[in-house]
């Protein structure tokens, strides 16, 4: 099946799926870093979603902010070594994360409603050029646990690449 093929049937599979079938999916971190290069450079940018644009791109700043200084309501342990953690393996093994785009993390600080969305993204790059220099130990996710960097690194390009799927740039 071709992948723009599979991008159709998925869409009416999965209804919530909005993604644009030429728009490559983030993969990795730097790939996050180009994708916020193609959207400042796109003529309009808007998020279909429950969020604005601001608002996702901050609460994907704060998911990377958080890895780094800690989530502010975790999961009981338990949680994040059977649910949790077995959550991130299908992920991890599916390559790419489906959750709830409207969900905030847990106890995190509101989100932006601000018209200016390149402050949010300016926020974001920040925030990923901090975990990418970041040499010291990690907070454990909220829901998944502790993670290595690599898993991590996972983690937030999957939660991008998730996100993309409400941002049309265009």
């Amino acid at each position: 099946m071709r992948r723009r093929d599979f991008l159709v049937v998925s869409a009416f599979a999965f209804p919530g799926a909005t993604a644009m079938a030429d728009e490559p999916r983030v993969q990795s971190l730097d790939g996050a870093l180009r994708w916020l290069d193609g959207l400042e450079r796109a003529p309009a940018v808007r998020a279909t979603g429950a969020w604005p644009l601001s608002a996702v791109l901050d609460h994907l700043a704060q998911s990377v902010e958080m890895s780094l200084d800690g989530f502010p309501q975790p999961k009981s342990e338990l949680f994040q070594h059977t649910a949790g953690s077995a959550a991130f393996a299908v992920f991890k093994w599916r390559g790419r994360m489906s959750h709830g785009l409207a969900e905030p993390i847990p106890g995190a600080p509101a989100l932006s409603a601000g018209a200016d969305w390149r402050l949010s993204a300016l926020r974001l790059r920040h925030a990923i050029g901090r975990f990418q220099a970041n040499q010291g130990a990690l907070k454990p996710h909220f829901a998944y646990g502790a993670l290595s960097k690599g898993d991590y690194s996972l983690a937030h390009a999957f939660h991008i690449a998730n996100h993309q799927d409400e941002i049309v740039a265009g």
